[in-house]
């Protein structure tokens, strides 16, 4: 089968479309997908660079979330069958025709949904969902300041929160991506810049914001504490400004903040101790969800760009640039 492949950590245009061995049959808890599209993030470059929190052995192929049909499932699965369409999350390997993975991140797709319009639900969406639900206790009428709105897991985290009853807030690089913003459902939008406090303020009578929901880091982290009411919590959950910030402790302190660091991979095993299992029933109930809201219309996920296999480095460059509105996919298949 041909995946694009990484030989060696270093530049992404050295990742190359080659031959490789078909993918290995089904054990009892795995099954094999026939990709079609693959999502592209920040992680990926990290990947092949070889500075994400783990490395795959090498050689190995790119790529964390995929869809595609079910070509054959192991004894004991019985959650999806072959012929079924679904979405799924690796720890990497999406990139190739085939994958063959456990069956504790693969997920059916209801019928009524678009394939390709599912594809960022179980990472974008998965992480919002769970950040905000699970680890800030997010409830109706809090006030959710969401710092890079315009990307994948930003807009994901302006849905989820307005479909929770939150008022929300949202920051944003570009006009249209701020106007992206107000479309998914928020109440303003803004940029992250040194005026962001005063205008959290304004808005808020002077309280701040109850939540800050931060992918971005940097300079915005330290302006979203700034904006965050006394008793806020604090979602840090990456950095894709490439910056890590400077905690403000004595902000923190003073304004009894609650700073949360959120790493979604833990419930997709991508520790090492793979805590898939434990928390595939948890998971699996908010991807029904998810995956539900998206065929309703309740959350509307979009991939706004699709590249050709080959065009990795281009898909990444457009990613990482801030030219692109939402998710942006590789065409597998």
């Amino acid at each position: 089968m041909r995946a694009l492949v990484c030989e060696r950590h270093g530049p992404v245009a050295d990742v190359t479309v080659r031959e490789i061995d078909n993918a290995p049959a089904p054990g009892p808890h795995e099954v094999t997908i026939e990709i079609e599209h693959a999502s592209v993030s920040h992680a990926t470059r990290l990947l092949i660079e070889g500075t994400y929190q783990s490395r795959p052995p090498l050689p190995f192929v790119p790529g964390t979330e995929a869809v595609g049909r079910v070509t054959a499932r192991g004894s004991a699965v019985t959650r999806v069958a072959a012929g079924d369409r679904v979405v799924a999350v690796s720890r990497w390997g999406c990139y190739a025709q085939y994958l063959t993975l456990p069956e504790y991140t693969v997920y059916p797709v209801p019928e009524g949904l678009d394939l390709l319009k599912s594809l960022p639900v179980p990472i974008s969406y998965g992480t919002a969902y769970t950040a905000l639900l699970w680890r800030s206790g997010l409830q109706p009428g809090d006030t959710v300041l969401v710092l890079g709105a315009g990307s994948g897991v930003g807009l994901a985290a302006v849905e989820i929160a307005t479909q929770a009853g939150a008022h929300v807030i949202a920051c944003a690089s570009t006009p249209d991506k701020r106007q992206a913003a107000l479309t998914a459902g928020a109440a303003h939008a803004m940029a992250a810049d040194a005026e962001l406090p005063a205008n959290v303020k304004a808005l808020t009578h002077g309280r701040g914001a109850d939540v800050v929901f931060d992918p971005v880091g940097g300079t915005a982290f330290e302006h979203s504490v700034r904006a965050a009411a006394a008793n806020a919590r604090m979602l840090s959950i990456g950095f894709a400004s490439g910056q890590v910030p400077p905690v403000p402790l004595n902000l923190l302190l003073v304004k009894n903040i609650s700073l949360h660091g959120f790493f979604y991979g833990r419930y997709l095993g991508w520790t090492p101790a793979d805590e898939r299992i434990a928390h595939a029933p948890a998971l699996q109930r908010a991807m029904h969800t998810l995956l539900d809201w998206a065929r309703t219309g309740r959350i509307r996920p979009a991939v706004t760009a699709v590249y050709p296999a080959a065009d990795l480095a281009l898909a990444l460059d457009a990613l990482e640039s801030r030219r692109v509105i939402g998710k942006v996919a590789l065409k597998i298949k």
